[in-house]
């Protein structure tokens, strides 16, 4: 294979890599506490959430590229698995906010702002005591869309230049699997990082912590291409997509 072609897949893999760390930590995850109603976000880890989002955003990518037989158009699969992963966060958040506003009786509401960044309205006479919030307010909603939306931009990304055969020409299945498989390595790392629960981009965890996270998944992303270009060039994996 061409060298620059093999650069053009090991920088695709990097930037797919570091856009699902920025996803990660756009989202509104509140972990256990938000199953309680005492913290914004949705009630699960950042890794289980942004793999679902991933996966949707696969499916949707790995559809709309079936529409060319060889070469699909890497832009348009990207933008395709950025929506579907879009998609996938609205409802979850959509759900979410109805199960906390008509089941648990609370009002969504920032708890590390005392006025909505977005429609600058006020949130601390709505938060109850001793709380971090509650469900998904609107600044947590929209830090929520960009995140799937970045975040399924960046798997599909990865996808679409493995399963090309203008680049590395890999089978369905396989280019699925390894395009997860990174997806999930950088969104373990980006857990790790934010350490608990965030709300999205206004949270101070986030200007805190987005570089370290973004040099980790550069590093993490590196090695991983590098794995997947050896592969390639050995023959491991191929056109037959053996793993």
């Amino acid at each position: 294979m061409e060298p620059i072609t093999l650069v053009i897949i090991l920088v695709c893999i990097i930037i797919g890599g570091m856009l699902g760390s920025l996803g990660v930590h756009l989202l509104p995850v509140g972990g256990a506490p938000a199953a309680m109603a005492t913290a914004t976000g949705i009630a699960t880890g950042c890794v289980m959430l942004m793999t679902g989002s991933a996966v949707t955003g696969l499916f949707t990518a790995s559809s709309v590229a079936t529409f060319w037989e060889s070469n699909p158009s890497v832009l348009l699969v990207s933008l395709s698995g950025g929506v579907g992963a879009m998609l996938m966060m609205g409802f979850t958040m959509l759900i979410a906010n109805l199960i906390y506003i008509f089941g648990a009786g609370v009002v969504p509401v920032s708890g590390r702002a005392a006025v909505d960044p977005i429609t600058k309205e006020s949130q601390t006479e709505y938060k109850t005591p001793r709380t971090d919030g509650h469900g998904v307010p609107n600044v947590c909603f929209y830090s929520g869309i960009v995140g799937g939306f970045v975040g399924g931009f960046g798997g599909a990304l990865i996808y679409v230049v493995l399963v090309s055969s203008g680049y590395a020409g890999f089978s369905v299945e396989t280019a699925v699997v390894v395009a997860l498989g990174i997806f999930i390595a950088n969104a373990i790392m980006a857990a790790y990082n934010i350490g608990g629960t965030i709300e999205g981009f206004h949270d101070p965890k986030f200007k805190e912590r987005i570089v370290t996270g973004l040099t980790c998944a550069f590093v993490i992303s590196l090695m991983c291409g590098i794995m997947v270009l050896i592969a390639i060039e050995t023959g491991t994996l191929g056109a037959g997509g053996v793993l």
